[in-house]
């Protein structure tokens, strides 16, 4: 069974910065996209960033210049770089896996999420 752990959420103050990580376990193949979500009190989900296999990276709007994900080519792993920090950045931040494996079954995978809190 897949799983994704996330870590590194926390509190910090405004123009700070934190470094998430996400874990994955249980999977016999390469992940197609991983990337990160995240959801504030009240509002959906949206993507924060992602990152393909060959490392391409793609970032709403919101946090261009600001943060940064990366993924090692050689493992299941996906970092989230996040620098000068807002409190509009609040939110638990999921980590995704999604893709298609090469018998062409989708699949879209999800962490359990991690707390970031920026205080003004």
């Amino acid at each position: 069974q897949v799983q994704l752990v996330e870590s590194g959420g926390g509190l910090v103050q405004a123009g700070g910065s934190l470094r998430l990580s996400c874990v994955s376990s249980g999977s016999r193949f390469s992940f197609d996209t991983m990337g990160w979500y995240r959801q504030a009190p009240g509002k959906q989900r949206e993507l924060v960033a992602d990152v393909t296999r060959g490392g391409r990276a793609n970032y709403a709007d919101s946090v261009k210049d600001r943060f940064s994900a990366s993924r090692p080519s050689t493992k299941n792993t996906v970092y989230l770089e996040m620098n000068s920090l807002k409190p509009e950045d609040t939110a638990v931040y999921f980590c995704n896996a999604n893709g298609a494996t090469t018998q062409g079954r989708k699949y879209d995978y999800w962490g359990q999420g991690t707390q970031v809190t920026v205080s003004s």
